[in-house]
């Protein structure tokens, strides 16, 4: 099963494992060549997993790598991409730490380095940010610099600080100059929040924005229900139309015994909300102690791995070409744009996407949604729309 990833807002965290504080007390190692000693230090920390188990040996890598300064510096950086997130965690504060250390004797690091670093987009996002917030503090002008060519890269917190810019120079500007400027920021955008201020002003001038195909949420789906989820059983029942999803796809002009008898078959369902959102409640019944089915196909260019986005309060399954690549068991936590990520693999050309959403019994005026939202992106939360796509809906379920 693929792993599943919990979206947040976004906000910086910065993780202090306790034994880094430890650093300039640790006893000097015996000596080593110096290249083997930070190539070895490294290795010890990439590895590094949670639990305190190897704390000592990553506590003394990490002082290794702080005692050899600005020549562990590269090392550091390069070492984000294979590292696990406890080594990240780490690696990050042997960083800092050095980046401090220097500061403090007024040997900044090079400017020409990070600077470099940062233009390689295959390095880590989060190594990239780390230079250049270091780069930042010695050269406030950087940001003017460099970010106006980040709108587009591959780290979402470029993005944001490059369509952030062009907000604001946007609210600054008037008519056909602020216009350009604000559908330049809303290409980049990738967050929630930027792309709604975007969409506001845009259609506040007048222009038509389509905030469901920028961000590529499927919007046109065949769904089957109500199936008999009474008591949370549900879940874990396959119905008609999970086996025959789960074995390659439903037959959608078959009918099926569902939820008290009644007879229930596939229906088209489209959602035209901004935000991907197909209300089950709202716009065919709020089954109370429920499980639907709804599918769609979506057509790849080729064969490609992206994420599968979805938020919803209800529990729910997710197949991609019959196989079941995440579920979770929980009714009304919460519901918000991109709540999960989930990588997916996609082969070229056609492509099934399934869902269970199961609804429970309770009453509260807070546990009454029955929804889901999902998206077709890539990493950085870009939208990416089905080959061919057309405004067509397609009995099927199929966007061309």
């Amino acid at each position: 099963m693929a792993p599943v990833s919990y979206m947040m807002s976004r906000v910086r965290r910065r993780f202090f494992l306790p034994g880094l504080l430890l650093l300039t007390s640790l006893s000097p190692l015996p000596a080593a060549p110096a290249v083997d000693a930070v190539s070895d230090s490294i290795a010890v920390l990439q590895a590094a997993r949670p639990g305190g188990s190897g704390s000592v040996a990553n506590q003394q890598a990490a002082a290794v790598l702080v005692q050899h300064g600005e020549a562990a510096v590269l090392p550091i950086l390069n070492a984000f991409r294979q590292a696990s997130p406890v080594g990240a965690n780490w690696l990050r504060n042997a960083f800092e730490q050095i980046d401090a250390d220097l500061t403090a004797a007024n040997k900044p690091l090079s400017a020409k380095v990070l600077e470099g670093f940062i233009a390689d987009t295959g390095n880590s996002p989060t190594a990239r940010r780390l230079a250049y917030e270091s780069l930042r503090r010695q050269d406030p002008e950087v940001e003017g610099r460099l970010i106006p060519g980040l709108l587009l890269d591959p780290s979402p917190e470029f993005r944001r600080d490059a369509v952030s810019l062009l907000i604001t120079a946007a609210a600054a500007a008037e008519g056909p100059v602020a216009v350009e400027m604000y559908r330049k920021a809303f290409s980049g955008a990738v967050h929630e929040d930027q792309v709604k201020l975007i969409s506001e002003a845009l259609r506040k001038a007048g222009e038509t924005v389509d905030i469901s195909r920028h961000f590529g949420f499927v919007s046109s789906w065949m769904i089957a229900g109500p199936f008999d989820n009474r008591d949370e059983k549900g879940f874990a029942v396959a119905y008609a139309p999970e086996t025959e999803i789960a074995s390659g796809g439903p037959d959608l002009s078959h009918e099926y015994d569902g939820m008290d008898a009644r007879k229930v078959s596939w229906k088209p369902i489209e959602t035209t909300d901004d935000f991907g959102v197909v209300d089950i409640a709202k716009q065919i019944e709020n089954y109370k102690g429920s499980a639907m089915y709804a599918t769609a196909v979506w057509t790849s260019s080729a064969a490609q791995t992206l994420q599968v986005r979805l938020g919803t309060p209800n529990a729910w399954k997710l197949w991609v070409n019959g196989k079941l690549v995440f579920e979770r068991e929980e009714y009304h936590r919460s519901s918000q744009m991109d709540q999960y990520a989930v990588p997916i693999s996609l082969q070229a050309g056609r492509n099934s996407i399934a869902l269970k959403i199961c609804q429970n019994e309770q009453t509260q005026d807070w546990a009454q949604k029955y929804q889901y939202q999902l998206r077709i992106c890539d990493t950085t939360g870009a939208g990416v729309l089905p080959a061919a796509a057309t405004a067509a809906v397609q009995t099927s379920g199929e966007v061309k």
